[in-house]
């Protein structure tokens, strides 16, 4: 056994070690590194919508009642069934001459019956059923507009909050950089104590915003999931997408127009309209008449008639309008036609209102991060080196030094801010317009 150790030489001992070393370490870095960077989902937001379609209940069960109005014009348009009667007559109750013969004069009596409905009703009936689908369908595309807002609010929420993540994350990192260039001054006996103290005090704020950019983070995540009913761990869902702004924005008249030719809540009120327009004809033509044929067939034997045992006979039953039953229907049906014109120019005086107030916060917005992009970040930037330079070498305060940092973390989270309220304008628009015209 010992023979077999000494035959190993030393640079296969060597080997083994780097070997077993570099497994120690593949196991730390497996160890040490987070459970977000292994098998994390990252959507973009095609991708989140896709899924918030096709997953919703709320999406589902809507989409559902469309089918049952679909199912509705098959019954409005079914045709009466025939009726059949069978009846007898002539039916011996005594004995006749000392004779009891009871179906000796029975006549049987084989009768068909259909009522014919005039002036279009069946024609009518389903014309209002499709145009209730219609009106279905546009309810849920109306829906999925509301819905697909707070999605995307939920999307923007989450990029907003992996910015503030990354934008303190980075701001720690640089602190810590700036802590260890004061350590080093205050060995060399540079810098106070007092000093290298309130500069790493400071560092307290720094990793407060980093954890609290973590919970807004995971928030966010969660509230996003919620919306797709997933059940994906948080650790293991991400969401990606441009989180910037555009400055180019279409004149507000064609904003107008396109929430006049897409909104489909201005599209059911619309087919409203119609429908309450065919309801009034539906409910004139029920007012009419409908008339019933009948013909039957007959056979007895016991008739004095020879060519009377078999016959055929036809008679056709009119009711007699004396009564107009439907005068209240009429009148309901003609003041349902001014109710939903009333409902539809409300409709559309609330789109120009929706368009209007969402264009003007898009504006604002724009109006606000243009100086941020043109001027201030670049400016904040140019402070905080320059002071920081002028402080590591003696020539500015600890607290010039200190304001210029908490100054350019300010405006960098007010710009990601801005962004964030920009792209919930920019959804605001396209909810008011009825489609994605911003992006």
């Amino acid at each position: 056994m010992n023979t077999k150790r000494a035959m190993k030489s030393p640079e296969m001992r060597t080997a083994k070690r780097w070997l077993c070393c570099l497994a120690l370490c593949g196991m730390g870095v497996a160890l040490a590194a987070p459970p977000s960077a292994f098998g994390q989902t990252s959507m973009s937001w095609d991708q989140v919508k896709a899924r918030f379609e096709s997953a919703n209940p709320t999406m589902k069960a809507d989409a559902i009642n469309v089918d049952e109005m679909k199912a509705e014009e098959i019954t409005a348009y079914l045709r009466p069934n025939p009726q059949y009667t069978l009846s007898s007559d002539g039916t011996q109750i005594a004995p006749h001459s000392g004779v009891w013969q009871p179906t000796k004069g029975t006549q049987l009596v084989n009768t068909f019956s259909y009522l014919h409905e005039r002036e279009r009703k069946r024609e009518l009936r389903q014309e209002s059923a499709k145009e209730g689908t219609q009106i279905a369908g546009s309810l849920h595309s109306d829906l999925e507009r509301n819905l697909l807002f707070n999605l995307r609010v939920a999307f923007v929420n989450v990029l907003q909050a992996k910015a503030v993540l990354d934008l303190t994350h980075r701001e720690l990192d640089y602190y810590d950089h700036i802590i260890e260039i004061s350590q080093a001054r205050s060995k060399t006996g540079d810098m106070a104590q007092v000093d290298l103290d309130r500069v790493e005090l400071q560092r307290v704020q720094y990793e407060s915003d980093w954890q609290a950019a973590e919970v807004s983070l995971r928030t966010a995540k969660i509230q996003l999931l919620q919306l797709l009913d997933d059940k994906t761990p948080v650790d293991q869902f991400d969401v990606q997408g441009p989180f910037e702004f555009s400055d180019q924005i279409k004149p507000l008249a064609d904003f107008r127009q396109i929430a006049l030719d897409n909104r489909p809540d201005l599209k059911a009120a619309v087919e409203s309209i119609q429908q309450a327009k065919t309801n009034h004809n539906l409910a004139v033509s029920n007012g009419s008449t409908d008339p019933t044929f009948s013909g039957w067939y007959s056979y007895n034997p016991s008739f004095n008639n020879p060519n009377d045992e078999q016959t055929l006979g036809l008679s056709i039953s009119i009711p007699l309008r004396i009564f107009d039953r439907n005068q209240g229907e009429k009148k309901r049906t003609q003041l349902d036609i001014g109710r939903n014109t009333e409902l539809e120019d409300a409709t559309r005086a609330q789109v120009f209102s929706d368009v209007d107030s969402a264009y003007a916060q898009v504006n604002s917005n724009v109006i606000l991060l243009r100086p941020y992009k043109e001027k201030y970040l670049a400016q904040a930037l140019r402070v905080r080196e320059t002071v920081t330079f002028a402080w590591q070498r003696g020539s500015a305060s600890l607290m010039d030094f200190l304001n210029a940092q908490s100054e350019y973390r300010q405006v960098q989270l007010a710009y990601a801010q801005l962004v964030g309220s920009y792209l919930t304008a920019a959804g605001q628009l396209n909810l008011a317009v009825g489609s994605e015209e911003i992006h």
